[in-house]
């Protein structure tokens, strides 16, 4: 069977690799040795020093992980990562606009903060949806329906004169825009194996932590000499510019629908460019026209609660919203803080959060290079050969310890910075302090962040899109009842110990990390183990169903 030939997996469950089983490297045993798939090489008989893992040779007897090209990656990834600047943006880029948002329309501060609930709600409910239509159907069609939500909510926002269209229109708004983070992450689970994934998912989250920290500064820019409609406007031309070249020519990378990416993309899958190219010559046998229709159905946001009640991803994820909920509460405060402290006008603390954003960015960056040389280290250091091209087994291979293990250096930097960053803003120094320390908590809380989220993916391969929706969903409701009691926390306990509370929280759970180092692996190959029986009754009493 040829390369487009093959068929992708229908459920894209998981094998022995850890990376989805369509594509999984079957290495071939070095002369004079004998190994399995992804083990351990052991030494030969002879007093010869053991070669370097990395440079040893791999007869070929599986398909590349991904067929898609060096270049074709890095533009798939760098859209990802436009794309993944969207949701945080347009949450962020509204907050400058609330007074005057209020004053137009004729109502108060408090009904406008009401449109920041019901858009968090829908921000924590969106990517459920959206995550798991992305894993059935596609990345193309799941990208392209969200976007199209997003303009038109930004067109009907930028035209509306009232209240309840403000409000349903943001909740609109909040279903296009949030649902896209879970496809990011997922497309670089499509075409990035776990030796570099670090990397790429860095890229991504530097997309996802700038929009934060910067989109307070173009929304009070904006809101300043636009007027507040310029905001929305702004959101919809920036969605439009992006949406025109994904259609045109961004290849399906879902590996439900196009495997490795040797499989023809058929339907809306396809970019224009490719229908239009295969129209032309409509007869040629690679027109992909015959092939089998695949079943959709209604996505299933009860999937990613699923995903919330494996052991090693429920400790993951709560471990990770509650970095989250640190990095949110800061980020939501630093705005009251400042003006009460330095009485600064809405510019001017627009301009505060860019030490934090360009803290967060930084981090995003080199979290990647740093977990990859982390993966690369272990593999090196327990013999275990890296297969860039077929991706790794990484049932032998210790993925939580790899990803875990430079965490620990830089959430203790962060929770210092956090506790110094209380105390500092409750002794009212210099506006330097709090500047200085805000990029180090961007830089080393977010960087913790954006590490865990990497690993998330790496322990649920077979439907990315839906763990990181599972990720989002618990971070978001979290954030939304922590950010309803920062203000009264404030008051109750003062600055300083507000947030050494936040800091210590993250040092009493920090157990997790270690338990999951230890146990993470045992609990997932007996994930792996129960979802092959699984496939294994489903196909026995359904013979049709092929896997």
């Amino acid at each position: 069977m040829n390369a487009r030939e093959e068929s992708p997996r229908e459920d894209g469950e998981v094998g022995s690799t850890g990376e989805p089983e369509d594509n999984r490297p079957t290495p071939s045993p070095l002369k004079g040795e004998s190994t399995s798939a992804g083990s351990v090489e052991n030494p030969p008989s002879n007093s010869r020093p053991a070669p370097d893992p990395e440079s040893l040779q791999q007869v070929p007897s599986g398909p590349a992980y991904s067929v898609f090209s060096k270049t074709t990656k890095r533009w798939v990834i760098a859209m990802a990562a436009f794309a993944s600047f969207v949701s945080p943006m347009t949450a962020n880029i509204y907050f400058p606009a609330l007074n005057p948002i209020a004053d137009d329309l004729g109502v108060s501060v408090n009904l406008i903060n009401l449109t920041l609930t019901t858009y968090m709600v829908f921000q924590a409910i969106s990517p459920t949806i959206v995550g798991d239509f992305g894993d059935m159907a596609g990345r193309r069609p799941a990208f392209v329906i969200s976007f199209a939500i997003y303009i038109f909510a930004n067109l009907g926002l930028a035209l509306q004169n009232h209240y309840a269209a403000l409000l349903v229109l943001r909740m609109l708004q909040s279903a296009g825009s949030s649902g896209t983070l879970s496809l990011c992450f997922a497309v670089v689970a499509d075409v990035a194996v776990s030796a570099e994934r670090g990397k790429y998912m860095g890229i991504v989250g530097a997309g996802i932590n700038i929009g934060p920290a910067l989109s307070p500064v173009l929304g009070g820019i904006l809101a300043e000499y636009l007027g507040w409609r310029a905001i929305f406007w702004f959101c919809l031309i920036y969605a439009a510019v992006w949406l025109i070249p994904y259609i045109l020519a961004l290849p399906e990378t879902c590996r439900k629908v196009v495997g490795n990416g040797s499989v023809p993309a058929r339907g809306w899958n396809m970019t224009v460019v490719d229908y239009l190219r295969f129209r032309r010559r409509s007869d040629d046998a690679d027109f992909p026209v015959s092939g089998p229709r695949r079943e959709l159905r209604f996505p299933n946001p009860i999937n990613a609660l699923r995903v919330v009640f494996e052991k090693d991803l429920a400790l993951l994820l709560f471990y990770n919203t509650m970095i989250y909920l640190v990095f949110i509460l800061i980020a939501a405060t630093v705005s009251t803080e400042f003006a009460d402290i330095y009485h600064l006008t809405d510019l001017q603390i627009g301009l505060c959060y860019l030490p934090y954003g360009l803290g967060c960015c930084l981090a995003a960056v080199l979290q990647g290079y740093i977990l990859d040389t982390n993966y690369r280290r272990i593999a090196r250091s327990i013999g275990f050969t890296i297969d860039y091209k077929r991706g790794d087994d990484l049932r032998n291979f210790p993925i939580e310890k790899a990803r875990i293990q430079p965490l620990y250096p830089i959430l203790s930097v962060g929770v210092a910075g956090v506790i110094c960053y209380g105390w500092v803003l409750q002794a009212e120094t210099n506006l330097a302090g709090p500047l200085v320390l805000l990029f180090v908590v961007g830089l080393c809380v977010t960087g913790s962040f954006s590490i865990l989220n990497t690993l998330i993916v790496d322990l649920y391969p077979e439907a990315p899109a839906t763990a990181v929706a599972a990720n989002n969903l618990v971070r978001c409701l979290f954030g939304a009842a922590g950010t309803a009691f920062i203000e009264s926390m404030l008051g109750a306990l003062g600055r300083g110990w507000t947030y050494t509370f936040w800091a210590l929280v993250l040092v009493a759970f920090s157990p997790i990390l270690w338990v999951l180092t230890v146990r993470g692996p045992r609990w997932r190959e007996a994930r792996r183990v129960r979802k092959l029986k699984v496939k294994e009754k489903e196909v026995a009493v359904n013979p049709t169903k092929t896997s």
